[in-house]
């Protein structure tokens, strides 16, 4: 009798103890690509309640009782991609009221239900930082969100630090985009840098006078939301993401990032192959676009595909990014194939589409490669990352899958057609006949 009340003891402590918890569940047999670490050709992915909870060669590899196997042989798994520069879900930003508005908040103008979100999870994009137009100097605090599945409001994408705050940076922009002449507005380079240098001066004046405040009050400033946040930006607690193409407008931000002493992550930089060694010796990471059909701005007109070469050349942290709809988000891994294309490494390439970018958004130790303890946030390949043959068959974000292109929803997410980008029919039902799809 004694036995057989320890033996249910230890029974219902076993079942107490794993209440509220998931199965635990491997992949096994695909090829793995963990980015941090060599490829592994028979390797597992194993999770649990959202976590990797270990990864490794698969062979002589056994499982506890209690852990779902997934067959994936011949297909090759690689983390989540992270998008350090888009702008889905009909985000949008400052006003024409002036040209620096850091107080503008994109969590007040962000669609969570919009289908170019879809189209992202269909690219394999499982993080991005959500950034408003770069037609003003500052326009406005960007959003890093995580592109989980039936979203009802934009608080259920929120990253949060480990203070509980949900993370972003801050978007400024040079050359011609802001120069207009009028309204406020700058109408040359010299005076674009003038009028960001003294909106960082006022913010130094009013940190300074909230210091000497102390604990009194009454000797506060009068609260001013757009100098908080610059001030956040002085303090290294908000990362400033900078727009700029030429080389001469590259320079001037490393100036004044040495000026102010601001954390900057350029994007774009379509002439950073002219001063690549520069930005390594700032050691400021560039975040890159590579394009397949080049036009437009003129200042964009010496862009390269050895752009990507040349960074990881000098040593700089270079990423990747799609300015959606610039690139397609469906469409985002190609850009590290350009990259190889034009003399980047392999590695680099992949970790530009991953790791870097995981940095970039301070979200290392969250994201950007299949280790133990991270979110489990990955997608399962029907081949080679860098082969255009290659499609994205799944998608999963902390462990939940978003997108399969086995489902003839998503399908007509990946590939397009009638109801891709009609967002209330998506989130109905695409193929119900009372709303004009098919069945």
């Amino acid at each position: 009798m004694k036995k057989y009340f320890c033996s249910l003891f230890i029974l219902l402590a076993f079942v107490f103890s794993t209440q509220g918890q998931e199965m635990r569940t491997a992949y096994v047999g695909a090829k793995i690509i963990p980015i941090v670490g060599n490829p592994i050709n028979n390797g597992f992915l194993l999770i649990q309640n959202g976590k990797i909870i270990d990864v490794g060669d698969a062979t002589n590899k056994s499982f506890t009782a209690d852990t779902k196997i997934v067959d994936v042989k011949g297909k090759v798994i690689m983390p989540g991609l992270v998008d350090s520069h888009s702008h889905i879900g009909e985000v949008a930003g400052a006003d024409g009221s002036a040209p620096i508005q850091p107080e503008i908040r994109t969590l007040d103008s962000i669609n969570p239900r919009a289908s170019s979100i879809q189209r992202a999870q269909a690219g394999g994009i499982t993080t991005a930082n959500i950034m408003p137009g770069s037609g003003h100097l500052d326009s406005g605090q960007t959003l890093y969100i995580k592109l989980r599945d039936d979203a009802n409001t934009i608080e259920d994408l929120l990253i949060f630090d480990k203070d509980k705050k949900y993370m972003g940076g801050i978007k400024f922009a040079n050359g011609t985009n802001s120069l207009r002449g009028s309204g406020g507005f700058p109408g040359t380079r010299a005076k674009s840098v003038a009028l960001v240098r003294e909106q960082f001066i006022k913010a130094q004046e009013y940190r300074e006078k909230i210091r000497k405040a102390g604990n009194d009050r009454s000797k506060l400033p009068p609260r001013d939301l757009g100098m908080e946040t610059l001030v956040e930006v002085l303090e290294g607690k908000r990362v400033i993401h900078f727009h700029t193409h030429r080389h001469d407008d590259i320079m001037t931000v490393l100036r004044l990032k040495k000026e102010f002493g601001f954390r900057v992550v350029l994007q774009h930089v379509s002439e950073a192959w002219k001063v690549a060694d520069e930005i390594a010796a700032a050691k400021v990471p560039a975040s890159i676009i590579l394009i397949d059909s080049p036009g437009g701005k003129l200042e964009t007109t010496d862009i390269k595909w050895e752009n990507a070469a040349a960074l990881e050349k000098s040593g700089a942290l270079v990423g990747f990014h799609t300015d959606d709809y610039i690139t397609d988000s469906r469409l985002f891994l190609r850009s590290a194939g350009f990259g190889v294309r034009a003399g980047m490494s392999r590695e680099k390439a992949l970790y530009g589409m991953t790791m870097a970018n995981a940095i970039m958004l301070d979200m290392q130790d969250k994201i950007g490669s299949l280790e133990k303890a991270k979110d489990a946030d990955f997608i399962v390949l029907s081949g080679d990352p860098l082969s255009v043959y290659t499609k994205v068959e799944q998608t999963f974000v902390e462990g939940n899958k978003v997108f399969d292109r086995a489902n003839p929803k998503d399908h007509l997410i990946a590939v397009g057609g009638y109801g891709a980008t009609n967002d209330r029919l998506i989130h109905i039902d695409c193929f119900d006949s009372d709303f004009g799809g098919h069945k």
